[in-house]
């Protein structure tokens, strides 16, 4: 078998869904121990930095569809440009609908999920 480089995996992670890098993630967990939603945020090193988080770059998380699911799956697929399936998953299980993104833009996606009946929150 062909050694498998960083690069490989990269390549092939630019091309999967995110209910095929949600697996991934789930057999990280289960077969080595390994949560990398865990590493992924670091927490504030002072309370000097408080005004540097504010800023910082925001995770918007839906954390319940609510009683509206379908107007939700329509804002999530608006957001992301996702497939059917795949907003419908994230609304069905929650999840993280956008990440890295500047404050304002986080706030505004939220809004926006709030007004379709859903619970948000923001990372």
């Amino acid at each position: 078998m062909a050694k498998i480089t960083p690069r490989d995996i990269v390549d092939a992670v630019k091309e999967m869904t995110i209910l095929e890098l949600k697996e991934i993630n789930d057999i990280m967990k289960e077969e080595l121990g390994i949560d990398p939603s865990a590493v992924a945020v670091a927490a504030p090193s002072a309370a000097g930095d408080a005004g540097a988080t504010e800023d910082a770059a925001k995770t918007v998380v839906l954390k319940d569809a609510g009683a509206q699911k379908i107007a939700v799956i329509k804002v999530i697929r608006e957001i992301t440009g996702l497939g059917l399936v795949e907003a419908k998953a994230i609304a069905d299980n929650g999840g993280n609908i956008k990440e890295n993104i500047p404050a304002d833009e986080a706030n505004d996606i939220k809004a926006k999920l709030e007004e379709a009946g859903a619970t948000v929150e923001l990372a």
